[in-house]
C-alpha cells in the first residue's frame, strides 16, 4: 500500500507546530508574567524554572517552518508574503528575548536593569502577539491568484486576527502561570495560581469568541461543523461535538483546582491547561482540513514530490525520536520545584 507522503508530513508539521506553542507558549507566558513580578527575587525565580529549557523549546518552530518550506514548497511560497510584517516581528521579538534573557542577570546599574527586564517581557509580549496575528491571518485566508499570494501587506491585520492574537497571549499567560505553579512554592506560587485562573477566565472568553467567529469567517466552515443560516445538521455536529466538549471539560476543571481552596497536584493545572489548547487546536485542524493555504491549496496541491518527501521522511524518521527523547531527557532532568536559592539573584 502506498503511503499518502503528503498527507504524513501535515501531521509531522501540525505536531511539531502544537508542541512548540505548548513549550515555548509556555515560557512565552512567564516572560510575559516577569512584568507583573513583585521584585527581582520573583522575577529571577520565574526565569529560573525556564532556564534549562527555553531556548530547546524553540527547536519546534524551527521544525514546523523549515518543514513546511521542504515538504510544502508551494504554500511557502504562498503564505510567506502573506505574513513577512508579523513574522519578521515574531523573529526580532524572540532574538531580543533571547538577549534580554542572558544580559537581565549581567546589569548592574538599575537603569540597565530595568531595560533589559522590559526587553525580556516586551519581547515576550511582542511574539505572542505576533503568532497570534499570523495565526488569525491564516484562519481568514489569503488572496491567491494563479498560485500566488495576490493580496496586500496588510491584509492579515483585521479585527478576527487582533482577537485571535489576544487570545493566543493570554493562553500563553495561563500555560506559564500554570507551570509556575508546578515549579514554584509560597507566595510566588499562590499569585501564580491567581494569576492563572484569571487568565483562564480569559481563556475562556476567548475560546467562546474565537470559536463563533472561526465559523463566521467562510461558509465551507460552517458546513464542516453542520451549520448553515437556516438549519443545524446533527449528522455533522454530534461527531464533531466531543472537540469542544472536552475544551469545555478541561476549563471546568482547571477552574476548580485553580481555586486557592482546593488541594489539587500542582501538575494538574498545567495538565488541564493544555488539554484546552489541544482541543482549540485540533477544532481549527478539523475546520480547515485538509486546505493548507486556506481556502486555496490544500495539502496535496501544495506537497512537494513524493520522492523527496520520501527522502526527507527518512531523515525526520530518525531524527524527531532523538529530539523527543532529548526533549524529555532535559525536563525529568530539572523536574521538582525550583530552589529560591539556586536562581539567579542580582
Amino acid at each position: 500500500m502506498d503511503l499518502d507522503l503528503p498527507l504524513i508530513w501535515a501531521i509531522l508539521i501540525a505536531v511539531a507546530v502544537m508542541l512548540y506553542v505548548l513549550l515555548d507558549g509556555m515560557d512565552l507566558g512567564i516572560g510575559i508574567l516577569t512584568g507583573l513580578a513583585k521584585d527581582d527575587e520573583e522575577r529571577n525565580l520565574m526565569t529560573a524554572t525556564i532556564e534549562p529549557v527555553w531556548d530547546g523549546n524553540e527547536t519546534w518552530l524551527i521544525l514546523g517552518g523549515g518543514g513546511l518550506f521542504a515538504a510544502f514548497p508551494l504554500a511557502y511560497a504562498i503564505l510567506m508574503p502573506a505574513f513577512y510584517l508579523p513574522v519578521l516581528l515574531m523573529l526580532a521579538a524572540l532574538i531580543f528575548r533571547g538577549v534580554a534573557f542572558e544580559f537581565r542577570h549581567k546589569a548592574v546599574r538599575k537603569p540597565t536593569k530595568l531595560f533589559w527586564n522590559g526587553a525580556f517581557f516586551g519581547g515576550s509580549l511582542a511574539a505572542a502577539l505576533a503568532q497570534g496575528l499570523i495565526l488569525g491571518g491564516f484562519i481568514q485566508g489569503v488572496t491567491v491568484e494563479g498560485r500566488a499570494f495576490a493580496g496586500g501587506a496588510f491584509d492579515w491585520l483585521t479585527p478576527f486576527s487582533l482577537l485571535v492574537a489576544v487570545s493566543v497571549a493570554i493562553g500563553y499567560v495561563l500555560l506559564g502561570a500554570c507551570w509556575l505553579i508546578l515549579k514554584t512554592e509560597g507566595d510566588v506560587q499562590d499569585r501564580a495560581r491567581k494569576r492563572a485562573f484569571m487568565a483562564l477566565v480569559g481563556v475562556g472568553v476567548c475560546f467562546a469568541a474565537v470559536s463563533l467567529a472561526t465559523l463566521s469567517i467562510d461558509p465551507r466552515v460552517t458546513e464542516r461543523w453542520g451549520f448553515s443560516m437556516t438549519h443545524m445538521d446533527f449528522g455533522k455536529l454530534l461527531p464533531l461535538s466531543p472537540i469542544p466538549l472536552f475544551g469545555i471539560v478541561m476549563v471546568v476543571l482547571a477552574a476548580r483546582d485553580l481555586t486557592l481552596n482546593v488541594h489539587a497536584p500542582d501538575w494538574r493545572p498545567y495538565l488541564f491547561s493544555v488539554g484546552v489548547f489541544l482541543s482549540g487546536y485540533i477544532g481549527l485542524a478539523v475546520s480547515l482540513f485538509p486546505n493548507l493555504v486556506p481556502f486555496e491549496v490544500d495539502i496535496w496541491e501544495a506537497a512537494a514530490r513524493d520522492n523527496a518527501l520520501g527522502l526527507m521522511l527518512v531523515g525526520a524518521a530518525i531524527m524527531l525520536p532523538v529530539i523527543l527523547i532529548y526533549t524529555g531527557y532535559v525536563y525529568s532532568l530539572f523536574w521538582g520545584k525550583v530552589d529560591p536559592d539556586e536562581a539567579y539573584h542580582d
